[in-house]
């Protein structure tokens, strides 16, 4: 009886160790995207007035299955630099804004019928930023910077065009609560490099510290590359200490798509790895 328990195990262990040891391949999506359009920006602690002029924008997309779960879960990293420009109404004075931020998301995935995909998540995000008006001789610029976490959801739709596959999606995301940066309002920074440090940092809710950022893209499969063109909008506000911000961006997006796998030496690949759980 043993013997043949032991000749049993023998046979069906290496199966199972090789079943269970095995992990699907995770490869990369990476996109490359270049961003244009207009921009609508106010900030009372500079000036009461609007300006409106052109946005650009470099943002770097990284979207990959998670280690657990490969199946329900993925990770996303975003990261970008924008830079506004902006005139006034009597074309008299201009207006500057610079950011930079970074986002990473881990969101729930939902494979639906007619080729449907969903998504649900929450975030960690960063900017630092500011403004800068030349105009001014006492007070010319206004640091912006922020950290919260967020809530992040998407939809996608894999469809063809007579023989080109396209990737359609849109993904919205919105903090919830964090902290961000502001003076008193007639605080100047250099009364904060004096030693001024008190009410710098504030509590951010959608109430007072609005960020809602959309795209909207089509990805067109050329091959192993993917040719991006889409629509993004964005929505900054902030509101605390009579200071009120507003900074709209709207933009066309062109960029470049791309799946890789990275595969350390010590993890060969053998004709067995068959089981990939692409980003999208």
């Amino acid at each position: 009886m043993i013997r043949n328990v032991m000749i049993l195990l023998a046979a069906v262990l290496p199966w199972a160790i090789k079943a269970g040891g095995e992990e699907p391949l995770r490869p990369v999506r990476s996109a490359f995207m270049v961003d244009a359009g207009s921009s609508h920006m106010l900030d009372t602690y500079l000036s009461p007035l609007k300006y409106t002029g052109w946005h650009a924008a470099f943002n770097y997309e990284r979207v990959q299955a998670m280690k657990f779960s490969p199946e329900k879960w993925r990770q996303q990293l975003d990261l970008g630099v924008e830079i506004n420009s902006g005139d006034n109404q009597a074309r008299n004075a201009t207006l500057l804004y610079g950011n930079i931020s970074a986002c990473w998301t881990m969101s729930r995935m939902w494979r639906l019928p007619h080729r449907l995909r969903a998504t649900i998540g929450g975030n960690v995000s960063g900017n630092l930023g500011g403004i800068y008006n030349a105009r001014n001789s006492n007070n010319p610029a206004a640091i912006k910077a922020d950290i919260s976490i967020g809530a992040t959801a998407s939809l996608g739709w894999d469809v063809r065009l007579w023989k080109l596959p396209i990737n359609l999606r849109w993904q919205t995301s919105l903090p919830l609560s964090g902290v961000f940066f502001s003076p008193e309002y007639d605080e100047l920074y250099y009364e904060i490099y004096l030693g001024n440090h008190h009410g710098l940092a504030h509590f951010g809710w959608p109430g007072n510290m609005f960020r809602w950022d959309n795209l909207v893209t089509a990805d067109l499969g050329l091959g192993n590359t993917s040719l991006r063109i889409g629509f993004r909008s964005r929505i900054y506000s902030t509101e605390v200490n009579h200071i009120t911000t507003r900074n709209f961006s709207y933009a066309f997006v062109l960029g470049v798509v791309t799946d890789w796998l990275s595969v350390s030496p010590r993890h060969r690949l053998t004709s067995g790895n068959n089981n990939v759980e692409w980003a999208y």
